[in-house]
């Protein structure tokens, strides 16, 4: 999740961030599909209430991803 954060504040045409927004063309093998990291990411941010305007305030994002990693331990 820290990640997610330093690449969303990354400038628009830099190519990591270009990485994650990339829609692989294709389709998937039978069964069960694979999750994507995008997807986990979307589905914990949403499950927390977290946002793209938090990530843009590395402190704030940084808290916010402390207090939850916390929280995950149980500590």
């Amino acid at each position: 999740m820290q990640w997610y954060g330093y690449v969303l504040r990354k400038e628009d045409n830099d190519w990591v961030k270009k990485c994650m927004e990339y829609e692989v063309e294709g389709s998937r093998p039978r069964g069960r599909p694979k999750g994507t990291w995008r997807e986990v990411v979307q589905k914990d941010c949403q499950a927390h209430n977290l946002n793209r305007e938090d990530a843009m305030d590395r402190g704030r994002w940084k808290k916010l991803i402390k207090d939850w990693m916390i929280r995950m331990v149980g500590g």
